[in-house]
């Protein structure tokens, strides 16, 4: 691994540093609220040292949101070094993501105001293809286990269906879910009282759908959920635990 300069060094640094302020801000104004000039008002930096690092405060949105894919990106990772059958699995990714909501709601905001087209054409090609290959790694995590589920006899697919098909209705159904739960003030009144419960019920339906076996009517899996949660991911488990409780 090449050795960084001192003046590569205090760069980096310093972009953490605005990257840090940037978070503190958004969490505080809002989108709204944030500007590379209260930044560099909080930072004691000028403007020009400002934008030798960023060019817009879209652009400083975007770093964020690419901080948090690659967050997430190591999550599914660890969902799916998981010893267990395809489906668990799969399971342990979808565990990931209501973490990943849970510990890092803020990040997962960003995620989505960068994508308003007002924001996003303003960023910067190296940034917009970051995120993207942060995407398709993602996306390449749950299709290689569907793949898997395929190799091993788990699962068959119909014909004409793509492995990728199967991970645009998990990821549509899990990102629009945790979106609605994140910032809606009316699933209570409409009976929702538990969204999460809900949302998995409605994946183990999908996945049913295509005959991934062990059926969801053939296994406990919510005993792997717990035993997923309890391994894997203990220790986000237990932060999450304390920010509900703060």
């Amino acid at each position: 691994m090449k050795t960084l300069s001192r003046k590569q060094r205090e760069v980096q640094e310093r972009e953490a540093r605005i990257l840090e302020v940037a978070q503190e801000l958004l969490v505080q104004h809002g989108y709204h609220g944030l500007s590379m000039d209260r930044i560099a008002e909080v930072l004691e930096y000028s403007k020009g040292t400002m934008y030798q690092h960023f060019s817009c405060k879209e652009e400083v949105l975007l770093a964020l949101a690419n901080q948090a894919l690659a967050v997430r990106l190591q999550m599914f990772r660890c969902a799916a070094a998981y010893r267990g059958r395809t489906r668990e699995r799969l399971i342990a990714t979808g565990l990931a993501s209501e973490l990943f909501v849970k510990l890092f709601p803020h990040h997962f905001t960003v995620e989505q105001v960068i994508r308003l087209p007002s924001v996003w054409e303003k960023t910067s090609p190296r940034r917009r293809d970051a995120m993207r290959a942060f995407e398709m790694q993602c996306i390449a995590v749950i299709g290689g286990i569907v793949r898997d589920a395929i190799a091993c006899g788990d699962m068959e697919l119909p014909t004409g269906t793509s492995p990728e098909h199967i991970v645009f209705g998990l990821w549509s159904m899990t990102f629009g879910a945790l979106s609605i739960a994140m910032t809606s003030v009316s699933l209570s009144d409409a009976g929702l009282q538990d969204p999460l419960a809900v949302l998995h019920e409605n994946q183990s339906r999908l996945v049913d759908g295509y005959g991934w076996r062990p059926l969801s009517h053939e296994y406990d899996y919510q005993a792997t959920a717990e035993k997923i949660l309890s391994t894997v991911f203990s220790a986000e488990s237990r932060a999450a635990a304390a920010r509900n409780r703060a």
